[in-house]
């Protein structure tokens, strides 16, 4: 996607891609007037082909490629997570506890990673635990989502993995033994250097560690391959969902490709075999619809936290800065203390979450027309309905899972937010296939279709 917003020969026949060189060209001004903005760069190029898509009408045909993988190499790319070149782990030298926090990505991320950590200080891995969040609210633990028995079993030939410590090690205060290990003691993306220099020795020692608040705590690169994939073996193999999540997705799934019976590549990873089977069982064999999942990343928390400006004056500043003080005390303090880069700079450098409006842009520099079937996946977008105007009124072939699942179908999911949230954002894995264990939803949007 961002390859058609960087080079115009994407996508584009040569008429239009001089077009729009051409409209490019016009936002590109080397002395800007006195008191008019101009923009540059990704921002100038977006709203220069926004500008060209929308004054050519929107009912235009779509690129012809637009929902093809525009780079070569990557379509010949296969999975190889699933392959092993070493000797099960027994776990001797103790046990790992992992309490995660954040949402249900920080979580995923933190459960990939507390795997490949008990591979790395030989330990037995604790089945995780998610810490309560004040902003999702929501007590679901790991076996509230994943099927924990399958987590075991998967990665028995990696990592010893026991629900509970052993009953000598369970009455230890860790915190007064100096066990726990905070977020605050481990930098993010740490190498695993600094684990097997600092945290060994205390599992050596006292035969347990609790890492509380774990999240993004080891580095992606550089880091030793098989190590590597063993974090994308525990997220893309592991980390199955409980089959009421399957199945919910499954149903929206169904609904957004008109009860086609042609199954994506990957649906039998998310949704399970026995999902998809029952998917192709009820459907009428037709063509498969295409439909562009879309997640804007614009909750009140993401908000919040990005300490950017949305349009929304005194009022809007007002309210993100009691969210802060709520929910984000640590940033509120920091901003007392350090002069922070301010709301328009952040924007000048892409840093603030795209609004709802500037979603609009991007889908129509990319090229989707009117009729495109947009599904938007994640929780409840600041501002509400009246913030989504400018999407559904250009691209009026929106849904939403309230949209695609009856009251009764949504019942399961009732005050369970992160169990909604997967089910929602399963439709977003789908035709996706990334080599980090980022797990979660990806931002902004991705496409599946046949």
């Amino acid at each position: 996607m961002l390859l058609r917003l960087q080079d115009h020969r994407v996508g584009s026949d040569d008429r239009s891609s001089r077009n729009a060189s051409s409209v490019s060209a016009q936002v590109k001004v080397t002395k800007p007037s006195k008191g008019k903005k101009h923009y540059g760069g990704i921002y100038g190029r977006l709203l220069a082909l926004a500008a060209h898509a929308l004054a050519e009408g929107q009912n235009k045909r779509e690129p012809k490629d637009l929902w093809q993988e525009p780079v070569v190499p990557a379509s010949a790319w296969r999975p190889c997570a699933d392959q092993r070149d070493w000797e099960p782990n027994e776990g001797k030298n103790g046990y790992i506890m992992v309490t995660a926090n954040g949402g249900i990505n920080q979580q995923r991320v933190a459960v990939c990673n507390a795997v490949v950590l008990a591979r790395l200080l030989n330990a037995t891995l604790v089945v995780p635990k998610f810490m309560y969040s004040s902003v999702w609210k929501d007590v679901s633990q790991f076996g509230d989502i994943y099927q924990e028995e399958h987590f075991i079993k998967y990665l028995a030939p990696d990592i010893r993995i026991v629900k509970e410590l052993p009953e000598e090690l369970k009455s230890l205060d860790l915190e007064a033994i100096g066990s726990v290990v905070t977020h605050v003691y481990v930098r993010k993306e740490s190498k695993p250097s600094f684990y097997l220099k600092n945290i060994l020795p205390i599992l050596l020692q006292k035969r347990v560690v609790h890492f509380v608040g774990f999240g993004n705590r080891l580095a992606f690169d550089p880091i030793p391959f098989q190590l590597q994939r063993l974090r994308c073996r525990c997220n893309f193999h592991a980390l199955q969902f409980v089959p009421k999540i399957q199945e919910t997705a499954a149903l929206l799934l169904e609904r957004l490709h008109k009860h086609s019976a042609q199954p994506g590549l990957l649906d039998h990873y998310l949704v399970g075999p026995h999902a998809v089977a029952a998917m192709i069982a009820r459907s009428d064999r037709a063509k498969a619809s295409k439909y562009l999942a879309l997640h804007l990343r614009f909750e009140i928390d993401m908000v919040a936290h990005s300490l950017c400006e949305f349009g929304g004056g005194e009022q809007e500043g007002q309210e993100l800065e009691a969210y802060r003080q709520i929910h984000f005390p640590a940033l509120t303090e920091l901003k007392k203390t350090e002069k922070l880069p301010s709301p328009a700079m952040l924007r000048s450098e892409g840093l603030c979450p795209l609004t709802p409006e500037e979603a609009v842009l991007m889908l129509a520099a990319l090229g989707f027309n009117r009729k495109t079937q947009i599904y938007v996946a994640g929780a409840q977008i600041y501002g509400g309905t009246s913030r989504l105007a400018a999407l559904t009124s250009l691209y009026p072939n929106l849904v939403t899972k309230e949209n695609l699942l009856s009251s009764a179908e949504l019942e399961p999911f009732k005050n369970f937010s992160s169990q909604t949230l997967v089910a929602s954002c399963h439709l977003w894995y789908l035709g996706i296939e990334y080599t980090m264990a980022e797990g979660g939803c990806l931002q902004y949007a991705q496409i599946s279709g046949d």
